[in-house]
């Protein structure tokens, strides 16, 4: 079963968020708490989006999503920042149960499309997508500031004019 998440499903998400990381060969990039994730989602303008995929009650994958908005087309889109299935659970149609849903709310909101990202070692995963008619956007390459080298920009816009700019 597919459904929204609720406050009380934030522990399991973050559980789930960190067993990805683990995944993803990434465990010491995952810092998002609990607080973190609970303000995100359930603050009074969230910006961010949960789905669980749930069997006899037990989270066993999420999908964590946010709007982005597409100028060439003039509408919203639905980017997917994790879709995440433990692996006990894969192979009973969680995830594309997962992806359906956010298809459906692409569909019924007049959202353009459905994009997210996937490493390039993660041959399931694509091979997954790509049974679902998804294409790779293989003429984009994604882009990252974080750390320092963010904090070095951002010291760029504290100039003399950065007292006018609006908050």
């Amino acid at each position: 079963m597919i459904r929204t998440a609720k406050p009380e499903d934030v522990p399991a998400i973050v559980a789930m968020i960190r067993e990805l990381a683990a995944y993803e060969k990434a465990e010491h990039e995952a810092e998002a708490t609990e607080e973190h994730i609970r303000r995100a989602l359930f603050c009074e303008s969230p910006v961010a989006f949960a789905h669980i995929a749930e069997t006899d009650g037990r989270a066993e994958g999420f999908a964590l999503w946010f709007l982005n908005f597409s100028t060439w087309r003039g509408v919203h889109g639905i980017y997917l920042e994790d879709l995440y299935v433990r692996p006990e659970a894969r192979g009973r149609g969680h995830g594309k149960a997962l992806l359906a849903e956010l298809a459906r709310l692409c569909e019924e909101r007049g959202y353009g499309r459905l994009d997210w990202s996937v490493l390039d070692w993660n041959t399931p995963s694509i091979d997954f997508y790509k049974s679902l008619g998804a294409v790779p956007m293989e003429e984009w390459t994604g882009y990252r500031l974080t750390g320092a080298p963010l904090s070095r920009l951002a010291s760029e816009a504290a100039g003399p004019e950065a007292a006018e700019r609006p908050a």
